[in-house]
């Protein structure tokens, strides 16, 4: 439906007050209660439109996408983020199309979509409404950054393994996101959940058909897309994934190149220059070969001396040249590099525990069966006889994923993973993106938590005893 929202002020009663108009969403200036209220779709499920209202709107980002308003539903005052984008008429929309298909707990949630009106006649906008998360991971970073440090590892391990189980997600599903980077990962810094956002660049790979390869922010672009190819897989988000962890975990970009070519010689700085095999592998296409012979760098030399080896070892399982040679993101959860996640009942700084980790669903399972004894606490892994016996006929690829017409599969949570409770404690039904999970969630060490304005309670109502750790 389209149409321009319309608004009342309680202050003003029924007047009309002089708003600024941005299209077609009206803001006021100097009235923060007015309230909008427009006809909108529920994100997920029923088609059946509603009225939504909402308060307290102003800007919190804009870019060539459009704009992006911070608001408050007047019904429940939740805090939302409405991601307003205009519309082309000759097409859908691949981003609403995908998030209305994605439900999971390490993918921000879309609540409600609805049109509306530009200025000119024939400009419609489609406004995404979703959950609004405080942080990103890049700005988390950069705070770090300034003061000459790096994030503590133990959030590094705690936010990639989140990363990856999102992607593990919609990889299953066909979907490829092309554009990860810290900017697309929010955080919320009361509770240490890490949400993928941003799906606007996301596609549902079909094999053989063709893809742009200019496409992913450069830092984190995938060398098979600077080899110009139009049939790669769902790993140019393992390797942006890999680009991200690399970041982390030295303080700045591993790959800074200043164009796609330089993007390149970044690359082969460290990886050394690619065979021909490496080439075909990223681009049967391509026929230019001449490349200077660098040999390869090793990667405990890229890192800072006390940079675990397990951290470095999953680093350059994700940056292979040869696509097929990555890891996919189910096997990145199994790394031993995630092994600490999986010991004890620790929490986070602040006392809460940790966000759900081990919450999966038996469609999470089923992606590559063989993880399941991996993945778990040894205390769940008694409990998934039943689950392995039921996928142990599923595929065991984790690349592509089902058919694309596949749905997320079956939602009954995995036992013992607390499905009754959310992450803040209140009954819900089970979904694809399964619940949270107080049992065997591992430990975060204590380094310095930053505060929010909004916060949870834990998945279990308990505080725990914070390990501080040096």
């Amino acid at each position: 439906m389209s149409g321009r929202p319309r608004t009342t002020s309680f202050a003003e009663g029924n007047k009309q007050p002089q708003n600024l108009v941005l299209g077609g969403m009206t803001i006021s200036s100097k009235d923060g209660s007015k309230v909008t209220t427009v006809i909108a779709t529920p994100g997920q499920g029923t088609d059946r439109v509603q009225e939504v209202s909402y308060t307290d709107t102003k800007i919190i980002g804009n870019g060539s996408f459009g704009v992006v308003f911070q608001a408050k539903l007047c019904d429940t005052g939740e805090l939302v983020a409405i991601k307003k984008v205009l519309q082309d008429r000759r097409f859908k929309n691949r981003e609403l199309q995908i998030m209305r298909k994605l439900e999971h707990c390490n993918i921000v949630k879309l609540k409600y979509f609805f049109y509306s009106s530009g200025e000119r006649r024939d400009e419609v906008f489609l406004n995404l409404v979703l959950e609004y998360i405080p942080e990103t991971v890049y700005k988390v970073a950069r705070s770090f950054a300034k003061n000459k440090q790096t994030i503590p590892i133990n959030f590094i391990r705690l936010y990639m393994y989140q990363l990856f189980r999102s992607l593990a997600y919609i990889h299953s599903m066909g979907i490829c996101h092309r554009d990860i980077k810290p900017q697309n990962l929010l955080l919320d810094p009361e509770t240490a959940v890490l949400k993928l956002c941003d799906f606007g660049s996301a596609k549902q790979l079909l094999h053989g058909e063709p893809n742009v390869s200019y496409i992913c922010s450069r830092y984190y672009r995938a060398p098979e897309l600077i080899f110009g190819a139009i049939n790669y897989t769902t790993k140019i988000d393992v390797w942006s994934a890999g680009c991200v962890l690399a970041e982390l975990l030295l303080g700045q970009p591993i790959f800074p190149g200043d164009s796609g070519v330089d993007q390149l010689v970044e690359v082969i700085k460290v990886l050394g220059t690619p065979t021909r095999e490496q080439i075909r592998e990223m681009n049967p296409n391509y026929t230019e070969f001449k490349f200077p012979q660098i040999k390869s760098h090793p990667w405990q030399k890229v890192f800072r001396t006390r940079t675990p080896g397990e951290a470095i070892n999953l680093v350059s399982r994700l940056l292979e040249y040869t696509p097929s040679a990555r890891i996919t993101p189910l096997q990145a959860c199994a790394h031993p590099f995630f092994n600490e996640l999986r010991e004890g009942n620790q929490s986070l700084p602040n006392g809460r525990d940790l966000p759900p980790l081990f919450n999966f669903t038996e469609h999470e399972l089923s992606i590559q069966p063989s993880l399941i004894q991996k993945l778990l606490p040894r205390n769940q892994q008694q409990q998934v006889n039943d689950i392995t016996s039921s996928t142990s006929g599923a595929s065991a690829g984790g690349a592509s994923g089902p058919a694309p017409n596949s749905s997320s599969g079956p939602s009954t949570p995995v036992p013992g993973s607390n499905a009754s409770q959310t992450q803040s404690g209140q009954p819900t039904n089970a979904n694809p993106s399964g619940s949270t999970n107080a049992t065997s969630n591992a430990v975060i060490p204590g380094s310095g938590s930053q505060d929010a304005s909004t916060s949870q309670t834990s998945s279990s109502g308990q505080v725990q005893t914070t390990t501080t750790m040096g």
